[in-house]
Order: structure tokens, then sequence, then C-alpha cells
């Protein structure tokens, strides 16, 4: 399974949220995967994707916030590596202009190039729209080869108010045209972080932090000539466990909520992951000895283990 299958199948678990929530995601998934058949007076929507977890979320959501269940097909592949296409179909006129009207995906009658402002308003609703988007029409690169997260569009205009929607949570994303349409892309591991956080793919994110650590530590280590090779393993393993401690502290509480003495340790591991506790010892002001920053180093530990027990309580 792919990093990026692993991520939208998470999401496709995840609760709904409120009723404009389901809706802003809802929209996005239409319009990035849906398409709209006219003949005579029959009008159909299908909406497809080949991952069963995400038809499974818009039949759900389509179910609740319209209160009927559209058609749910398959359509099996037969070659190797192919996989099934899930196809959510809604045949009836009347029901097809109120899913288009209510997801602002229509206006004056014609087809909205653009997010509907309904959508822009709350925070909750923009970080359901990125969602709908990624479930659609994105995909991320396992960290382990690459840096890379994208979402494609068709319309230019749909383009430019997703990057204004990921500039909001402080995302700056670049934009380039891709066959027929425009193609959203980051390369910088920060922000694909923070935008797994925003869609709330929390699982997949601690996945890709935890590569990325390991990534940066094993660089940092190959540069570092003088250090020990017996030790490398275990000091490389206790600093990543550091790291990620300190992290998860910053995410939830920020760092400036810790006592100042445990806060110039955290800073400082965060910019020297390969020091020792000894180095990071004398960096101090004033100097701690070993035990003592090891004594610090545990509390810190401590207090994101609790953060991290909160958090699930919380769920």
């Amino acid at each position: 399974m792919t990093f990026a299958l692993r991520a939208k199948n998470e999401l496709a678990r995840r609760p709904f949220g409120d009723s404009c929530c389901q809706a802003a995601e809802l929209a996005a998934f239409v319009r990035l995967n849906g398409t709209v058949q006219i003949s005579g007076k029959h009008i159909t929507l299908n909406v497809v994707t080949s991952n069963a977890a995400t038809a499974r979320r818009l039949f759900s959501l389509f179910k609740q916030l319209f209160h009927f269940a559209p058609e749910l097909l398959v359509r099996r592949r037969n070659r190797p590596r192919k996989n099934n296409v899930y196809l959510v179909r809604i045949a009836k006129a009347d029901r097809v202009r109120e899913v288009l009207s209510v997801l602002g995906l229509i206006q004056d009658g014609l087809p909205a190039q653009g997010i509907d402002p309904a959508f822009r308003e709350n925070k909750c609703c923009r970080r359901a729209y990125l969602r709908g988007a990624f479930l659609a029409a994105g995909s991320v690169s396992n960290p382990e080869h690459s840096y890379h997260l994208e979402i494609y569009t068709d319309y230019r205009q749909h383009a430019e108010d997703l990057a204004a929607l990921l500039e909001t949570f402080g995302i700056s994303v670049k934009i380039t045209r891709r066959k027929n349409g425009h193609l959203l892309y980051l390369k910088d591991s920060e922000q694909i972080v923070e935008f797994l956080n925003v869609i709330g793919a929390h699982s997949a994110l601690l996945a890709f932090e935890n590569v990325r650590i390991l990534k940066d530590m094993r660089n940092r280590v190959n540069r570092l000539v003088n250090f020990e090779t017996a030790n490398v393993g275990k000091t490389v393993a206790a600093a990543v466990r550091q790291v990620e401690a300190i992290r998860l502290i910053e995410r939830r509480i920020g760092l400036d909520a810790l006592p100042p003495s445990l806060r110039e340790l955290a800073r400082l591991r965060l910019q020297h992951p390969e020091a020792s506790l000894q180095e990071l010892g004398e960096m101090l002001d004033p100097p701690l000895g070993k035990s003592g920053v090891n004594h610090r180093m545990r509390r810190l530990e401590k207090l994101s283990r609790t953060l991290l027990a909160e958090k699930r309580e919380a769920k």
C-alpha cells in the first residue's frame, strides 16, 4: 500500500463534522471527480474514485447531508495492478440540481469555477474542503524517496482559490500547468507536514515526521567524522526520540509554555539533534552536567507522553 493510499484511508475514517464541513468536503470532491451528464430532460451526476474507503465515505456524506442514498456501482478491472472503479451516481434531475446548488457548483445556471465563499469563511470548512480536494485529486509521495505532495484541478480559478485557502494556514503552494489543467504542489517537508495536519491525517503526519527525522539524522551523522561508531545507533535513537517528544510538545502547547530551563534545552535539541547530552549541557547558560541534562530530557519526554495520552482520551 502506498503512503498516499494509507493517508487517504485514514481520512476516509474521520468523523464527518458539522453539516457545513460535510458540504465543503463533498463540494471539493464533486468539483474534482464529478461529471454531469445531460440527455434531454435527464440529468445524472457521477462521482468516481478508485478507493473503496473513499467511495463509502462519499456515499455516507450524500446520505447524511441530503437524506437520500445515491447509487453505488463497482466497475471491476481484470488487469493486474489496476484498482476497481467506484461510481457514486445520482440519476434524478431534481436531486442533481439540489446537490449542485447546495455545494455551490453552479452560479446563475452555469458551472462555477471557483470555491463558494461559504466554504472559505470558517477554518473548519476550509480544512474540510482541502481534505475533500486531497481525497479526490491529491497524492503524496513516500517520504523515504522524496518530498512531494500535489493536487490536480482543471480550472485555473479553482487552483488559485485552493492556494488562497492554503495560505490561510501558512502553506505556500506552487501552481504549474499540467496537460489540460493545473497542478498545485509542495516540495518542502515542513509544508507537507503542516498540510497533513490541516486535513487531519495525523497518523500519516507522524509516519512522515519519523522518516524525515531519521533521514535528517542519518545525513547529520554521516558528516560527524569524529563520532564514535559504536555509539551512533544508541545516540541517534535517543536523539530521534527526544526530537519527536519536543515536536509533539511544540504542536500541542508550544515551547513557550515550558519552564525556562526546559524551554532552553528543548530549543537546543531541535537546533542540534546530533549533539550528545554532554555537548548540550555545555551549550546551556549556565552549563549543566550530563546527568542534569538527562534529567531534564526525561521530564520533556514524560510531558510529551502525558500530552499524547490526553489527546487520545479526548478522541
